[in-house]
């Protein structure tokens, strides 16, 4: 094996972009959905992380620009690898964070040009307004806050993964 130069080694790795959500709820357990002007789903408080952001803050960012709050960030709820597809040309990494029981949307205040509606619904009502790829993060979010342990998603799937180590 060749030793190379860092700055090639790095420039020759796969990239893949990031993502950060919120999962919030009202004290019924129903799940904070939020419309977006440009989308025909509904989705999770959340988007992008930028560059240099760590994902909680990406999601208390996305959070306070769409819902106009500040929200603690807790546990890491759900991981969720999707390969390219469509016309996102990189994979891209989901992180869905536990932001907490809200009581309701009476207080938030939405970017009219990106966000055209907020609510509350249940599990398999919040699961029916997005999109395929997304709805299982519902499921799988309810389940790691009740365990406390987070949620591995593969393209939308859920995943055991066992780790078998070669002998030493």
């Amino acid at each position: 094996m060749t030793w190379t130069e860092p700055a090639t080694w790095y420039a020759n790795l796969p990239a893949f972009y990031a993502a950060a959500a919120a999962f919030i709820t009202d004290p019924a357990g129903n799940v904070l959905l939020v419309k977006p002007t440009y989308s025909d789903h509904w989705a999770f408080p959340g988007g992008y992380v930028e560059e240099d952001e760590y994902p909680h803050d990406a999601c208390a960012r996305e959070v306070h620009e769409e819902l106009g709050i500040s929200a603690s960030v807790g546990d890491l709820l759900v991981v969720d690898w999707a390969p390219s597809a469509g016309n996102r040309p990189r994979a891209i990494i989901s992180f869905t964070f536990d932001c907490g029981t809200i009581p309701g949307p009476d207080s938030f205040v939405l970017p009219r040009q990106e966000l055209e509606n907020v609510a509350y619904f249940s599990p398999e009502a919040a699961e029916q307004r997005l999109p395929n790829n997304v709805a299982p993060r519902v499921r799988a979010a309810v389940r790691a806050r009740a365990r406390h342990a987070p949620v591995y998603l593969a393209g939308g799937s859920p995943r055991r993964l066992g780790v078998t180590l070669p002998p030493p």
